[in-house]
């Protein structure tokens, strides 16, 4: 079963390269989605302190999340204006950037397809 993400418009977003039940009928080309978020000084503090004493940092996870869903909704949007309704072959990848690495550059690409 292929596990899916869809925006409002209702444009499915998957990592595999087929939506099971709905063939491909054209491929629109590669898109991507990039978000650079940075990171908050007191965050940072209240994160390395979590780093000494264990725990997760909840305030990070949200930023992650945040900084993925976003990458994703610019993915669905560059899909759309190129007339495509669905995207696969996604992949996810975060990059720690910056001179002393204050920066999380989160980027999705997948295929814009018509189904």
């Amino acid at each position: 079963m292929t596990r899916e993400w869809k925006d409002a418009r209702g444009i499915p977003v998957t990592t595999t390269h087929t939506l099971e039940g709905r063939p491909i009928q054209e491929y629109l080309g590669i898109v991507t989605g990039e978000v650079i978020v940075g990171a908050n000084v007191f965050r940072d503090l209240f994160a390395n302190i979590r780093d000494i004493v264990g725990g997760r940092s909840g305030s990070y996870e949200r930023i992650l999340a945040d900084a993925r869903n976003q990458a994703i909704e610019e993915l669905q949007a560059e899909c759309a204006s190129r007339g495509g309704n669905a995207v696969v072959g996604v992949d996810l990848d975060y990059e720690v950037i910056g001179a002393n690495g204050s920066m999380l550059m989160v980027s999705a690409s997948g295929t814009a397809v018509k189904v």
